[in-house]
């Protein structure tokens, strides 16, 4: 087995618990290499190895996106839903196979005009989000396959694959969804009016927006990187024809991690 290792902080490196991994690792057939950027993967590889939190775990999948190379997460950051994993767990399901390899949707972001996206800037695993960039709310107008909904008004919108349904979709109201549930969730952020609710979409769907504000410009972002854009830009949004591959260990699944980092149906009532 070849193994890609995509690290979140030089620190890391100096990790007790990351050392023992490679070791671990290596000690069972396993080649690994130290990975920074697309270009840098080798020929052959059979997975990535991101070591950090899930910032870390983002960052890596836009380095495989498109290239069918399963990611596993090691957390060494704090809430972990996509890097779930600690190290002291994780040599021996990799090395006997005792894991699923799944397929999470990807977002892809076409921009309309003459606006041009840095390529990192174009798809996102997450969540893309446009935000406002000065004091004035953001007008967000959003047609769903050619159907136009009434216009956000709000400090911005958030796009949301089920896997980022954990995200920032959830910390401004949006519903938590299962990563094998095929749909977008469109959530404002601090709406104007507050009828104005997150809404779940089939994720065949076609998203079109439409920026406009008093402000000349607004915040891009896809995942955990952004770029200014000009106030009255267009984006289309859908699902990318590719998915991202992500090691799931067979002993974990999506509940458990809802209880364990969300303490999801805990009750201090019912704590003796």
């Amino acid at each position: 087995m070849k193994a890609g290792i995509y690290i979140g902080k030089d620190s890391f490196e100096q990790e007790l618990r990351f050392i023992n991994l490679l070791k671990e690792l290596s000690a069972g057939g396993c080649e690994t290499y130290r990975v920074v950027s697309r270009e840098e993967l080798q020929d052959n590889t059979d997975m990535l190895l991101s070591v950090g939190g899930d910032g870390t775990f983002l960052s890596a999948s836009e380095i495989v996106a498109d290239r069918d190379i399963p990611v596993v997460g090691v957390n060494l950051g704090r809430m972990g839903f996509l890097s779930e994993n600690s190290p002291e767990e994780l040599a021996q399901p990799l090395l006997s196979g005792d894991y699923t390899v799944e397929n999470r949707a990807m977002l892809e972001v076409l921009p309309q005009g003459d606006i041009v996206l840095p390529a990192g800037c174009c798809r996102a695993l997450n969540e893309m989000t446009v935000h406002r960039n000065g004091p004035s709310m953001l007008e967000v107008e959003v047609c769903i396959d050619g159907i136009r909904l009434p216009t956000y008004r709000a400090d911005g919108l958030i796009v949301s694959t089920s896997s980022g349904s954990t995200a920032y979709s959830l910390s401004v109201g949006g519903p938590i969804v299962l990563p094998e549930a095929k749909v977008l969730i469109i959530s404002p952020i601090a709406p104007h009016n507050l009828n104005m609710r997150p809404l779940v979409i089939p994720d065949a769907a076609r998203i079109d927006l439409r920026m406009c504000s008093r402000d000349k410009d607004f915040v891009f972002s896809a995942d955990n990187r952004s770029v200014i854009l000009e106030e009255g830009a267009s984006l289309s949004v859908t699902v990318a024809q590719f998915s991202l591959k992500r090691v799931r260990l067979n002993r974990s699944n999506f509940i458990n991690a809802l209880t364990q980092k969300l303490f999801w149906g805990e009750d201090v009532r019912n704590i003796k």
